[in-house]
């Protein structure tokens, strides 16, 4: 029933399509809620009763509710626990955080952050082993192994890319207080044919989802600028605005007062100056304490 009613606010927000049942076979799982019984290396489900498990389970606290899910031929168990926050030393109080298809992450302060790639890396072979599964019968024993080899390599293309997702994040949330990022629309972007394969390989949306529960975990905080913020076009240093900036122009020229370097990281400084103005908003300072807060950081409370 809560499944039910979430699928049911996502119809009524329209991000979703209608509800619809669930089908033997594409994405098989089931949540267990109230007295869960775990042991260091099983767990008890109800009907079935005692499974093994490859690895050490947590048993120094009760989890809440553990979902049983199957991925490629394979079963796994994740678990819903309640974690304190932990704040972490920051190096740098204020960054932005430009994401981009060339480079995945870069950073105001100078740093590149590269996406994996994984998909383009193993396209050739998924598409070789798609090839030899067209003519199998539906249904048959030689298609559901083809089936499952080909989900395998599906599900370490995604691994991979979530693997370096985790790692960016997790060093960005650690390290910075404040960390401002521009709000993409993802959706709309991928309806380019012509980046679309690219940008879906980055992963765009697992990034900033991913950044907003590390950001709580790590005691930082995520400021979300607005999509509309013209970050590539306006210049970090003096705040001249062009009109036009192509993609295959990477280098940023200002012709008001000559500042030059790369368009992303001209994008990365002004979102982090617009995430420094949004938080002195939000503290209630006047905009005159910018540059004092820059310097000196957030004040307390």
């Amino acid at each position: 029933l809560r499944h039910l009613s979430d699928a049911f606010k996502s119809f009524f927000h329209k991000t979703k399509g209608f509800p619809k049942f669930k089908k033997k076979g594409r994405h098989d799982s089931f949540t267990l809620d109230g007295a869960i019984k775990i042991d260091t290396r099983k767990v008890r489900v109800p009907v079935i009763g005692w499974i093994k498990t490859y690895e050490y389970l947590p048993t120094g606290y009760q989890p809440k509710s553990v979902t049983i899910s199957k991925q490629a031929h394979k079963w796994f168990i994740s678990w819903k626990i309640e974690v304190e926050t932990s704040t972490t030393p920051k190096t740098q109080e204020f960054v932005g955080v430009d994401l981009g298809i060339s480079h995945l992450a870069t950073l105001s302060t100078g740093e590149i952050f590269d996406g994996a790639k994984s998909y383009q890396k193993y396209e050739s072979k998924l598409a070789r082993m798609q090839y030899l599964n067209r003519h199998k019968q539906f249904g048959s024993s030689n298609y559901r192994k083809s089936q499952i080899k080909i989900a395998r390599l599906h599900q370490k293309i995604a691994n991979i890319r979530k693997d370096t997702l985790h790692k960016i994040t997790t060093y960005i949330s650690k390290n910075h207080a404040v960390i401002g990022i521009e709000d993409l629309n993802v959706s709309g972007m991928l309806a380019n044919g012509k980046l679309a394969k690219a940008i879906a390989d980055m992963g765009f949306y697992e990034f900033r989802r991913q950044l907003e529960y590390k950001t709580q975990l790590y005691g930082s905080k995520l400021v979300i600028v607005d999509r509309f913020y013209p970050s590539s076009k306006t210049c970090s240093s003096c705040g001249e605005q062009k009109s036009s900036l192509p993609l295959s122009q990477r280098v940023f020229k200002c012709e008001h007062c000559g500042w030059e370097c790369d368009r992303d990281v001209n994008a990365a400084i002004n979102l982090c100056q617009q995430a420094v103005r949004l938080t002195v908003l939000a503290c209630g300072l006047d905009s005159a304490d910018t540059s004092r807060v820059f310097a000196e950081g957030v004040p307390e409370g």
